[in-house]
């Protein structure tokens, strides 16, 4: 009886994690360059397997399988571009293909695929709430003014045509071994970030979120469905394992 208690304990659990993901997805539908997270779960049994090794390697003869509690597995990302978004801002950027912006936060170098950028106090190309924008130099980009022009592969010049720099885009050898840093921006998780030469890159423009909302509503809803049916069951375990205990300490 116990054991369809922990069951249905981990499936409520799982759908609220499930929902926790769906909900950040759709939060950050209107973010430049923000990708969507998938959550994803299997038993605790396989999640144990595959972190620990074989399960046949003590020659034990398996006669049955049986699943107990669900356990996280993994959260994907979904690195797909999003669609492209002109704004007229002259510190709006996107990548076309391949590529991040690299930022240098109080943690080190992350990485973004948004590029809506502005000026700190001292004229530097700055993401909001992160940190400076680092340019194909690995060396923050001074500006001293918004009033610049671009080309297709991130130059930057004043009005009249003075360089001011090169916004750098950098790519890695496996998007997937990128990690979420705790700002909400990727970090290299170990991988060497490489120049890509001939990046292409749209001024006064920013790239989506790559949410897709219609998809996030129906997982919503699925999700909120299997943790409410779970919580309703859970309700007639508890009542049920607690008449089981009265009417045994009566005996």
């Amino acid at each position: 009886m116990t054991k369809g208690f922990y069951n249905l304990t981990s499936g409520v659990l799982s759908q609220g994690r499930r929902l926790d993901v769906i909900a950040n997805n759709m939060t950050n539908l209107a973010t430049a360059g923000y990708k969507a997270e998938t959550y994803t779960d299997r038993t605790f049994q396989e999640v144990l397997i595959s972190r620990v090794g074989n399960k046949d390697k003590s020659g034990a003869t398996v006669i049955g399988e049986e699943s107990y509690i669900l356990a996280p597995d993994q959260l994907y990302v979904n690195y797909d571009q999003g669609s492209f978004k002109e704004t007229g801002l002259t510190l709006d950027f996107a990548i076309v293909g391949d590529g991040y912006f690299a930022i240098q936060t109080g943690d080190g170098v992350e990485y973004t695929r948004g590029g809506s950028f502005s000026l700190d106090d001292q004229g530097r190309l700055y993401l909001s709430g992160h940190g400076l924008v680092l340019g194909s130099d690995g060396a923050p980009i001074t500006l001293s003014t918004d009033e610049i022009t671009a080309d297709g592969e991130g130059r930057l010049y004043t009005a009249d045509g003075y360089y001011l720099g090169q916004l750098g885009v950098y790519a890695f050898a496996d998007n997937n071994q990128l990690a979420k840093a705790e700002s909400g921006l990727f970090d290299a998780n170990g991988q060497q970030a490489q120049p890509v030469e001939n990046a292409q890159v749209m001024w006064q423009y920013v790239e989506e979120s790559n949410v897709d909302m219609l998809q996030e509503m129906s997982r919503m809803m699925t999700a909120q469905q299997a943790l409410q049916g779970g919580a309703q069951i859970l309700k007639l375990y508890d009542a049920l394992l607690t008449k089981t205990t009265t009417e045994v300490g009566r005996l």
